[in-house]
């Protein structure tokens, strides 16, 4: 999958574009991802893209940064012996654009604040 561009609110990802929070898998889109606590990140939010056995899970964190994501959140996804990267959406989607093509990685990614 492919990031063409983002901007707050606003992700293209292959030449379609998505308004609501996004997880990006190798082979799809979750277009419609939301977590039980809006501005917080707990593994129930995340169970999927864990299950997905992605080598690297980047998890964008809105604009500004208003995401948090616990301690707790990113222990339990590294005892799986998964990368975690937590950064600003826009340096996210920076990062995502230069992974290598054969690593196995999974974003999930707010778009707004």
């Amino acid at each position: 999958m492919k990031i063409d561009r983002y901007s707050w609110g606003t992700i293209v990802i292959d030449g379609v574009t998505y308004t609501s929070d996004v997880i990006i898998y190798p082979d799809r889109v979750d277009a419609g991802w939301w977590r039980k606590e809006g501005h917080s990140l707990h593994v129930d939010d995340i169970r999927d893209a864990i299950a997905a056995h992605p080598e690297c899970l980047v998890i964008g964190t809105g604009a500004l940064g208003v995401l948090k994501v616990p301690k707790e959140t990113i222990a339990y996804i590294e005892s799986k012996g998964i990368q975690v990267i937590v950064e600003r959406t826009g340096k996210a989607v920076e990062i995502l654009q230069r992974f290598p093509k054969d690593k196995k990685i999974v974003a999930a990614l707010h778009l707004t604040c």
